[in-house]
């Protein structure tokens, strides 16, 4: 078995070594944030905007991130080479820090940083070729006046009631609504529908996180003339969509095939969805900050 070594606060270390406290904040409350990030063929995707999400995060919850976005790029470049990745999933989890049994983050000193880089793989290839189902989830999102959907916090436990949601129903991934009965996300993936041949996705005032991944597939969808609108829509217009897929940096665009019982589109994966799919990983594969500069690519 080999070893992984991780970063944890400001040195690379054997996952043995990582010793978070029992008074840790971020292990007693989820007070801290967190990013998933990818790397492809030696190169990590979209990692300045990641970091923005990281410290925009931060900023939000008043935590003082010990390490400038410089420093963070560097230790998340230098623990994928620690652990010889080329092709990796990458965790970066910034935590209160230590404290006392009470809530107040003043009486933490300092923040616990960890990165973690390894492989993942979020479902298994016969979703990609075939789709997936999912259901419609009781539980909702939080509306953005009671916790703010663009802070990616360390408390998932709203997504955690819907994947048990999942296993108890069959499906290995929900869809869920916000307070106004218009689809949101999935529990950790944003949502877009295929209407009249171009895309639709939430806009940020549903409730959703603003994703990289989503904002990704947008932007290489709108250069390739295909239209793409943000705007709110019912599990109705779910059920009756030409295609459906979902985004995310663990799930990349994985294709959805029926929701609730009722099939969507042709009960297949879709020619839009696969042409956005193949346009995501071609676009993957050849961007993003060189882990291994020396070293041909590819």
């Amino acid at each position: 078995m080999r070893t992984r070594w991780m970063f944890f606060n400001g040195e690379i270390v054997p996952e043995s070594a990582v010793r978070v406290s029992p008074f840790d904040h971020g292990f007693l409350y989820g007070d801290g944030i967190f990013e998933g990030i990818r790397a492809y063929q030696g190169r990590v995707f979209k990692l300045a905007e990641h970091l923005a999400r990281l410290y925009a995060s931060a900023k939000s919850l008043l935590l003082t991130i010990p390490y400038t976005p410089e420093e963070m790029a560097n230790a998340v470049v230098d623990t994928v080479k620690a652990n010889n990745l080329r092709d990796a999933y990458i965790r970066l989890v910034v935590s209160r820090g230590p404290g006392d049994l009470g809530l107040d983050p003043r009486n933490c000193a300092e923040p616990t940083v960890i990165i973690i880089a390894d492989n993942i793989q979020l479902y298994p290839e016969s979703f990609y070729e075939q789709g997936l189902p999912v259901a419609s989830s009781a539980v909702r999102r939080p509306s953005g006046d009671v916790l703010n959907p663009q802070i990616k916090s360390l408390n998932y436990l709203n997504s955690i009631l819907a994947k048990i949601e999942a296993g108890q129903r069959g499906v290995p991934e929900m869809i869920l609504l916000n307070q106004w009965g218009h689809v949101v996300e999935g529990t950790g993936d944003n949502v877009f529908i295929v209407r009249q041949g171009g895309l639709v996705t939430p806009p940020l005032s549903a409730g959703i996180l603003p994703g990289v991944t989503r904002q990704t597939v947008m932007d290489l969808a709108r250069d390739h003339g295909i239209l793409v609108r943000e705007e709110n829509f019912t599990l109705h217009e779910l059920y009756n969509a030409d295609e459906c897929f979902l985004t995310g940096t663990a799930a990349e665009v994985v294709p959805v095939v029926s929701c609730d019982g009722r099939t969507i589109g042709s009960g297949r994966p879709g020619p839009l969805t696969r042409e956005i799919r193949d346009l995501f990983m071609q676009y993957a594969a050849t961007h993003g900050t060189d882990i291994y500069p020396n070293v041909p690519v590819g």
